[in-house]
């Protein structure tokens, strides 16, 4: 475990590799584990222009996390267009957070969190969501601590 203090900043274009990096590895250890119809190379195809359009965009937040200069892991956000179903409801997604194996347990995530909220807080949002696979209790458990409730049960039926 890494026990140096984590420097938290907004990503620029200058870091899209790191981001890319980070988010391979996510895809790497959860997507591909826990679904079946993943495509672990998306990061490295289009991950560089996706990440740059929301590093420049004010609906959204990519966030790096370092250890010294080295990155140890990534948050990605996003403000929620307005719901004709929801009214009341300004939104915010977590779309994407890692933290590296080496770096885990060392408070990296929780900074992460926090600015996230932070960021959404003074953006007036009034609901934050996250998803995360069935299969990966220690996400769940990561996001319960920080207030996160489960509010849906996504069912999806296999090919036999």
């Amino acid at each position: 475990m890494d026990t140096d203090e984590h420097l938290i900043r907004e990503a620029s274009p200058e870091d899209l590799g790191a981001v890319v990096a980070s988010v391979s590895g996510l895809f790497a250890e959860d997507g591909a584990r826990h679904d079946p119809h993943a495509d672990p190379s998306w990061p490295e195809r289009e991950g560089s222009e996706y990440y740059a359009r929301l590093i420049s965009s004010p609906d959204g937040l990519v966030l790096l996390a370092l250890t010294g200069q080295r990155p140890v892991g990534h948050l990605v956000g996003r403000l929620n267009g307005p719901d004709p179903l929801r009214p009341p409801v300004r939104g915010a997604e977590l779309e994407s957070m890692r933290v590296a194996p080496q770096a885990r347990g060392s408070g990296a995530g929780s900074e992460l969190m926090r600015r996230f909220l932070a960021w959404a807080a003074e953006r007036g949002v009034n609901e934050t969501r996250v998803r995360a696979f069935a299969a990966n209790t220690g996400a769940q458990r990561f996001y319960q601590r920080w207030g996160f409730a489960h509010t849906h049960v996504d069912l999806a039926r296999p090919p036999y």
